[in-house]
């Protein structure tokens, strides 16, 4: 499938703080559906097929209707956990494009969390005995997604000799780059070294700023054949590669993993780079799905753009700043600056650093990445490239 699909339009709804979106989430849906198909130079009636990520509540059936479209001939949904399958969503895209089995394919992700609840708040699942994976976290204390990536995250730190300031650089980094654009929510509002130590703890070794914020909105993209994007307004962004996947246990209860700490990154790393035909020194910017700052450092880390031991020096050295960094990454603002939309802005900020469109573009960018996850299994990710 390598370049057999690509990119032909992004889009997006208006970015909110929780609970302050003037529309539904049906409705977010629907405006970042129609703004990618619109970017994208096609009319709704010839979308064919939809994709969504960890989405149950915007299904086919409302958004063909709503939208207009013809016959729909190609519906799917990433398994979801964190944000680990947002790249896996495009993946399932791709294949289905390269297949014939739909040809212009909508990816989205909508999240109202003034609507339906907050995301990463403690869930007890109400009365009677815990099942499954949670029971092995919610009788020791560990109730929210900050209590269990925290928990990987000091185990990291320990091993490897990471310090509080490189969990920091990663906030510093998503906010600095927001400032550059104006859909970030965080744009007009810096954040400086200082006010990241002097913040609150939220569960250490996460202060306020390394955890995610909580948003309304949503974004969206088109996957059709290269050759037809290539006829298309924008013209194409190759998907290069794209993988998703397990290690052994990987995932299991109880941080049971053979490799733990993990982001679950490793299998999704070399099966990524073995059908890209390139590696991670060849890759300039990158987007990482950044619930919390510490399971990052993993990500880059399993990615193969650092060794874990050597972590803590890259980071600190300015390598995730735009523009002279050695891998700017969340060029946008990310999940902490731009705004919190399940990591589906960073499929959108990917695609536009390789259009040469970003707010922080980075000079010659013929590759771009963007990984899901960190912190749940499956991870995943994928590469897109410069139609040459």
């Amino acid at each position: 499938m390598k370049r057999g699909a690509a990119i032909a339009g992004v889009g997006e709804s208006r970015y909110y703080k929780r609970g302050e979106a003037a529309e539904s989430e049906f409705q977010l849906a629907c405006i970042a559906i129609r703004n990618a198909v619109e970017d994208a130079g096609l009319m709704l009636r010839e979308v064919d097929g939809f994709v969504s990520y960890m989405d149950v509540r915007n299904d086919p059936i409302r958004l063909s209707t709503a939208l207009g479209t013809d016959a729909v001939d190609f519906t799917a949904q990433a398994w979801g956990n964190g944000g680990n399958g947002v790249a896996s969503a495009i993946q399932i895209a791709d294949a289905a494009v390269c297949a014939g089995y739909a040809k212009h394919v909508v990816v989205f992700r909508a999240l109202a969390q003034g609507e339906f609840g907050r995301f990463g708040q403690g869930n007890y699942g109400g009365a009677g005995a815990v099942a499954g994976s949670r029971a092995f976290e919610m009788p020791f204390g560990l109730v929210t997604p900050a209590h269990i990536n925290a928990m990987q995250t000091t185990r990291f730190m320990h091993e490897h000799g990471v310090s509080q300031d490189a969990l920091a650089e990663v906030a510093l980094a998503s906010y600095a780059h927001a400032q550059h654009n104006p859909r970030a929510l965080r744009n007009g509002s810096p954040l400086t070294r200082e006010e990241y130590h002097a913040s609150r703890w939220v569960v250490k070794p996460f202060h306020l700023y390394d955890c995610c914020p909580e948003n309304d909105g949503a974004a969206a993209v088109v996957v059709t054949t290269t050759e037809r994007a290539r006829d298309l307004r924008k013209g194409a962004v190759p998907i290069l590669a794209a993988a998703q996947g397990l290690e052994p246990r990987d995932g299991i209860a109880g941080f049971n993993e053979h490799g733990f700490p993990t982001s679950h990154h490793k299998g999704v790393a070399r099966r990524l780079w073995e059908r890209a035909g390139v590696g991670p020194e060849d890759v300039p910017v990158a987007q990482f799905y950044e619930n919390f700052t510490g399971p990052v450092l993993m990500a880059i880390s399993e990615m193969g753009f650092c060794p874990a031991d050597e972590i803590d020096a890259f980071v600190r050295a300015g390598n995730l700043r735009w523009p002279d960094g050695r891998l700017p990454i969340n060029t946008s603002g990310g999940n902490l600056g731009e705004a919190y939309i399940h990591g589906f802005e960073l499929i959108n900020e990917a695609v536009r650093q390789v259009r040469g469109e970003s707010t922080c573009q980075v000079e010659s960018a013929e590759l771009s990445l963007a990984v899901g996850g960190p912190g749940y299994a499956p991870g995943s990710a994928v590469l897109f490239c410069r139609d040459n």
